[in-house]
């Protein structure tokens, strides 16, 4: 037999047809003395009909027997579903294929999980569905998932095309460079105690491709990170990685929301509105406390600084007088939070710095709080009217001597709060509200007190603001960096930056603010700092997300759910039962030992 259609191309036009068709059986049923068969395929589902009558009864006996999933190629005539009562369940629903012929490709086993109906699939433990990963990827949402972040692929290629970008493939044997998340070594076998690593980002490739005159660069390019794993989080990942010369931010700014816009037209046929807001790190931090905003609902943050400067409550005044501050959110209808939940923010605002939280919970026209009593009446009218405080609300403070502390406290606290409010039904954020903005002007450095040293926030081949570059060496916390993150509904989608392209700045970053060793910079970035001697222009790139993107525009909350194979939240793959071991042959032709823990002993 040859496949004529696929299983959600026939319609009534085609009544009358012989056709053959190719797929799984999705559902059988046995109604009087007929039996039907959903037959599925990438494409859809076609409805056949078994009918004795017109059978032998070797066929009719052999679609009696007939297992979900099993494999199977029928052909008939194509005819108007009797009784003239189509289904609108399926696009095929005004027609079914009368059978005349049956083959069984392959008889499938049964099923360890059944996949005909999604709801009753999602039920099984995840652990189950990995280790057959290849019976959930049948199910017609996984295909979908699949087959839309193929087109978002094919549509990324043919923007960056239309724009004059290069496909390049950088290598994923590379060298170590430890400053960044933990990576996977790979040992080389020619020379014991050398190790390539699997690279976190293309990063200095693509610098290097900019000094080579390519000048526009793109890649779907493959990334690992040995880190802890969440839902967003995967040791293998793909991002889109792109990076043009002779640019400054705005061209970034532009060519991103270009593409934005045609995918989210392509996916979600959303017209986004452009250009997205452009607001600078400090505004987002003192607004929204985090540097990923969720900007669909408000909650904001407002600076009480000047309410309390005087306040008789010590722990508020005492902070500002020591130059900190003093910040609160209103959550709005949280006033009758359980006394587990204030526990709850309690333990968030302690993990993130604070020594306790003070709050104030309004009800029956009383404000409920152990602060209230240190309040003055002009405070608590200042209050109201910054906080537009009304019956049913909780305020939330934090006060510290540091004010992106102070920000970062009450910004965890906004999203936990909002969560309890999208479950209680007081928040609904529409499933098609898409709130695009650019996170600029971030810090180019931050210090690490325990380590009593600068790093960089974002990497060092970030270039600094031009104006702040004579600060390097005396106030580096001052300096910004020329840093910009696509951010959307409290997704950080992407990030990127204009890099350094002058020799003697790297060399500074690396040695003066960095404080590395010449030999640790010319052994880890030698080759670079070599090749900007020989012309560097100015340059600049940023990495999306693309497993974050598509599963955002798919609907999914798991990343995991648009990767063909993805890891579990231990990093393990149960289908191929991977990582595995390997033999002492394969060790010892790499020049490893293992050291093996010895079991511990029991009394």
């Amino acid at each position: 037999m040859k496949r004529t259609h696929h299983c959600n191309e026939l319609r009534a036009q085609h009544i009358g047809q012989q056709v053959t068709l190719m797929g799984w059986v999705h559902l059988r049923r046995d109604l009087g003395g007929l039996i039907f068969v959903d037959i599925r395929d990438r494409e859809g589902i076609t409805q056949a009909v078994f009918d004795p009558s017109d059978l032998s009864k070797e066929t009719f006996d052999a679609a009696s027997s007939l297992r979900s999933e099993s494999v199977i190629a029928v052909t008939g005539k194509v005819r108007r579903r009797p009784g003239n009562n189509p289904t609108d369940r399926i696009p095929t629903g005004e027609i079914e294929v009368a059978v005349e012929t049956l083959e069984v490709l392959n008889l499938a086993e049964v099923l360890p999980f059944p996949i005909n109906d999604s709801e009753t699939t999602l039920k099984v433990n995840e652990e189950l569905r990995f280790q057959y990963r290849y019976l959930d990827l049948r199910r017609p949402e996984m295909i979908n998932n699949l087959r839309l972040r193929s087109k978002i692929a094919m549509e990324l290629r043919k923007y960056l095309d239309d724009e004059g970008f290069l496909e390049v493939e950088t290598p994923t044997l590379f060298k170590s460079t430890p400053e960044g998340a933990r990576e996977f070594i790979v040992p080389f076998r020619n020379t014991p105690g050398l190790f390539y690593a699997l690279p976190q980002s293309p990063q200095q490739f693509k610098q290097i491709l900019m000094v080579s005159g390519v000048e526009k660069y793109f890649q779907l390019a493959r990334c690992y990170r040995d880190e802890d794993l969440r839902a967003d989080r995967q040791p293998e990942f793909t991002q889109l990685d792109i990076e043009m010369s002779f640019i400054e931010r705005e061209d970034i700014y532009n060519l991103m929301e270009g593409l934005l816009k045609r995918v989210w037209k392509l996916a979600r046929n959303i017209d986004l509105p452009t250009p997205f807001p452009r607001i600078q790190f400090k505004e987002v931090m003192n607004r929204w406390g985090i540097d990923k905003p969720d900007t669909r609902f408000g909650m904001e943050l407002t600076d009480l600084s000047d309410v309390f400067k005087s306040s008789a409550f010590k722990v508020f005044s005492g902070t500002i007088a020591e130059g900190g501050v003093v910040k609160a959110i209103n959550a709005k209808g949280l006033a009758g939070a359980t006394q587990g939940q204030m526990e709850d923010m309690t333990d968030i605002a302690k993990s993130m710095g604070a020594k306790g939280l003070a709050t104030i919970k309004v009800e029956a026209d009383k404000w409920k709080s152990p602060i209230a009593k240190f309040l003055s009446e002009e405070e608590k009218a200042a209050l109201t009217e910054k906080l537009s405080i009304e019956q049913g609300d909780l305020i939330l403070f934090a006060a510290d001597k540091d004010w992106l502390t102070a920000c970062q406290i009450l910004g965890r606290l906004r999203l936990y709060c909002a969560d309890l409010l999208k479950s209680q039904g007081k928040l609904t954020l529409p499933a098609d509200q898409f709130n695009f903005l650019w996170v600029v002007d971030f810090p180019l450095l931050s210090y690490d007190p325990e380590m009593e040293r600068w790093y960089s926030s974002h990497h060092p081949f970030t270039a600094p603001v031009a104006e702040d570059i004579p600060l390097l060496k005396t106030e580096p916390k001052k300096v910004r960096g020329q840093h910009y993150d696509i951010v959307v509904n409290g997704v950080e989608l992407g990030g990127g930056s204009i890099r350094i392209h002058q020799p003697a700045v790297q060399k500074t970053v690396f040695e003066d603010v960095l404080k590395l060793t010449p030999d640790v910079v010319k052994s880890r970035f030698g080759y670079m700092l070599e090749a900007f001697q020989y012309g560097a222009p100015p340059h600049g790139g940023i990495a999306l997300g693309f497993d974050r993107m598509v599963a955002m525009l798919c609907g999914c909350s798991s990343i995991r759910d648009v990767i063909a194979f993805p890891k579990t939240m231990k990093g393990t793959c149960l289908m191929t039962q991977s990582p595995g071991p390997v033999d002492e042959r394969q060790l010892r032709d790499s020049h490893i030992a293992v050291i093996r823990e010895e079991p511990k002993k029991t009394e």
